[in-house]
């Protein structure tokens, strides 16, 4: 009918109205979902040149509206790209930053239709059936209105804001390029659902209490420094940037410092409305390192450390001003409210020396950090370059020019040798003493920033995390990736964004557990580690990892009739949790009676990590052509598994894999895998060598480093044994 009319308006001569132009409404946010769930699969994008004319004579697009817009979305959706997330990722980041829908309700009872629709006759109660429900045409007939029916107001403030807390240390050493690197990042990240707070840091010394009296210079430099961030943010496309004053109150208080977990301090958040209004606009809040006394309302320098612990209790609902004869069901259900309106995601810190550095990594430092497993070691680690740089500090100041014979003997030959011959040797103490207070700085720095993550993740849930990299890496973006300076010891860094990477994976940008020759070229070892820029560090509280028996004290070496092998009846492991992992992990039921049987006397050692989420089960194996010589057994991984609910997301099975190649079997293991296993694709990426096994259905894998003759043949043999130990008996499905 509606073309029917439109064709007689058209034989009449009226001339027809132009098309109405519908521009998408999309938000960048929207734009993205749309964006993940399709490139990946879709035709390439390849992004044009420019018009010169659309740019400025600084090489920056001109804020002319739609071009600007439409060049900041190719920015986003180019780093998008580059962040290689995968499908499963991508599905992740949606699920986890997916707006509220609101609820409509569908019903198809003609009482209940009639009862919203407007009409004096209203639902008694009674089913009257269709007797006195209103003709269609009444019902559809046209309203005089001069504006669209409104549409029900919903109130989307029960999602969570996702936050992201960045500390950015010492501003004023980076260059105009890279603060607008950082700024174009920020925003990126707002418009892709987390919303950033910054506190900018400018390592001013303060009390034990990390706070101290500030004159009107050091007011005026953090001022302008904030100042200079919230400008590099509003160059780029977004709701802006803004500092925020007198956020940061000071309690006189006294607070002894927690060994443990910060929930009290002197330093807290004192206006929190006007902290959350900015954010839910989209606007990043900027926050100077200045606090004001609570009694007296002098204007103080605080560290910028506990700025973040107090904004991280802020956000975690952790009130320091409770009154202790409140109700604890009353500050229960107040907390849990406060943490319902924000999910605190992100702990970043932006540092001129990067991640956290280690002698022990073959890369020079470490890409992901387990708290509850490695906080301790780590520390101590740090602490120890620290005590080998302070004496290397000592022997270089008593380090003093040696005199010839002729100069110990002849009093002039003495001080032409000592003012003139020793100037060239003097330059060089001090150059290196330079060198040895800069590694110190650096160390100190390390732990602080180690300390830091920890006291903030102790407050927030398993789910958030952290991130240490260097201000040229913030920067980083897909279209500048060859502009900026490329970091040693990561040969596909450059091309990626750590923070745009971290937000759409929860991941770092290359997995833990990757053999460090697949990390790009290694980095020369230097005689002052800590100085070199280290690449990015993903922290996470993570999960203790418990392997029995502790390859530290007890080597895991073949059994002996003086050492036996551990059995799976061991008191320290529990069973039925162990076998419930396994089938659930294989989605298959174990044969428990022929497994057990099987590993009797075989176990080398056994990986927990958490509560059983993960683990790993290895053992000696005799191959069959040398059942009778003990020092050809071969390390074996038997059983590798991690529960349905944890594979792919936590890092449950790097942590689990690398504890078995760091400290379990440093020289290597062996496992198989059938040839269709879908996890086979992660086990190419951290194997040093694999075989499809001649006649069987198996791929053989190997992480021993140079492996050829009778070991190859012992590792093929056993791989071809192994006798399955599961209830449906259909080996090759193992």
């Amino acid at each position: 009918m509606r073309h029917k009319l439109r064709a007689s308006v058209l034989k009449k001569g009226t001339e027809p109205t132009q098309p109405r132009v519908r521009y998408s409404q999309r938000s960048p946010l929207q734009s993205c979902r749309v964006f993940l769930t399709s490139a990946k699969h879709g035709p390439s994008i390849t992004p044009t040149a420019e018009s010169p004319a659309n740019r400025e004579s600084g090489g920056r697009p001109r804020k002319n509206g739609h071009a600007l817009g439409k060049h900041a979305d190719r920015d986003l959706f180019l780093d998008v790209l580059n962040s290689t997330a995968s499908k499963r990722e991508a599905k992740s980041y949606l699920s986890r930053f997916q707006p509220p829908t609101p609820k409509r309700h569908h019903t198809n009872d003609p009482l209940l239709v009639h009862s919203r629709s407007g009409t004096k006759d209203t639902w008694s109660g009674v089913n009257l059936g269709n007797l006195y429900l209103p003709a269609r045409a009444v019902h559809e007939s046209p309203v005089f209105a001069q504006t669209n029916a409104q549409k029900p107001f919903v109130d989307l403030t029960t999602e969570p804001l996702h936050i992201a807390l960045v500390k950015i240390k010492t501003p004023k050493s980076y260059d105009d390029a890279i603060l607008h690197g950082i700024g174009r990042t920020l925003s990126q990240l707002t418009r892709l659902g987390l919303s950033c707070v910054v506190v900018t840091d400018h390592a001013r010394g303060q009390s034990e209490e990390g706070v101290h009296v500030i004159n009107t210079g050091w007011r005026q430099e953090a001022v302008e420094q904030a100042d200079r961030l919230v400008a590099a943010i509003e160059c780029h496309e977004g709701q802006g940037a803004r500092r925020l004053d007198s956020v940061i109150g000071v309690s006189s208080a006294k607070y002894g410092r927690s060994p443990s977990v910060r929930i009290q301090s002197a330093v807290r958040v004192t206006h929190r409305n006007l902290l959350l209004a900015p954010l839910r606009r989209g606007v990043i809040p900027v926050i100077a390192p200045i606090g004001y006394t609570s009694d007296t309302q002098l204007m103080t320098l605080v560290a910028a450390d506990e700025v973040i612990l107090a904004l991280t209790r802020e956000f975690a609902g952790i009130s320091t001003s409770s009154n202790p004869e409140e109700d604890p069901d009353t500050v229960a259900e107040r907390v849990n409210t406060l943490q319902k309106q924000i999910a605190l995601d992100r702990i970043i810190v932006l540092d001129p020396f990067g991640g956290i550095p280690s002698t022990n990594r073959s890369n020079g430092s470490h890409v992901f950090i387990n708290l509850e497993q490695e906080y301790e070691d780590i520390k101590e680690e740090l602490l120890a370059l620290g005590q080998a740089q302070a004496s290397s500090q000592s022997s270089v100041r008593s380090a003093g020019p040696t005199l010839s014979e002729v100069g110990a003997t002849k009093p002039f030959a003495n001080f032409a040798e000592r003012e003139f011959t020793s100037l060239f040797d003097r330059s060089q103490n001090l150059e290196q003493l330079a060198r040895v207070n800069q590694q110190d700085d650096a160390i100190k720095a390390h732990i602080n920033n180690l300390q830091l993550i920890r006291d903030t993740l102790a407050l927030l849930p398993p789910s958030s995390s952290a991130l240490l990299t260097t201000p040229e890496e913030a920067a980083n973006s897909g279209r500048l990736s060859n502009e900026l300076p490329r970091t040693p010891g990561v040969g596909t860094r450059s091309q990626r964004n750590p923070l745009i990477h971290n937000l759409l994976t929860d991941k770092p940008i290359f997995s833990s557990s990757l053999p460090t020759t697949r990390l790009g070229p290694v980095p020369p070892q230097l005689p002052y580690p800590a100085i070199q820029p280290s690449p990015t560090t993903f922290v996470k509280r993570g999960m203790p990892v418990t392997i029995i028996p502790d390859p530290r004290t007890h080597p895991w070496k073949p059994p002996t009739i003086e050492s036996p092998s551990i059995q799976l009846s061991d008191p320290r492991i529990d069973l039925p949790r162990l076998i419930h992992l396994i089938e659930d992990s294989f989605g298959r039921k174990l044969d428990a009676l022929h497994y057990l049987s099987r590993v009797s006397s075989r176990i080398a050692g056994i990986i927990i990590a958490g509560s059983y989420e993960g683990g790993a089960i290895l053992t000696w194996e005799t191959p069959p052509n040398a059942p009778d010589d003990p020092s050809r057994q071969v390390p074996y991984l038997d059983k590798f598994a991690v529960l349905k609910r944890s594979q792919g997301a936590g890092g449950v099975a790097d942590i689990v894999f690398s504890a078995m190649v760091r400290d379990c079997f440093p020289g290597g293991v062996c496992w198989r895998s059938r040839r269709d296993n879908p996890v086979n694709k992660w086990y190419f990426e951290r194997a040093r060598g694999t075989l499809l096994v001649p006649g069987t259905g198996w791929t053989m894998f190997w992480t021993t480093e140079g492996v050829d003759g009778e070991r190859f043949e012992d590792y093929e043999g056993v791989c071809k044994s192994v006798v399955p130990s599961w209830a449906d008996k259909k080996g090759v499905l193992d």
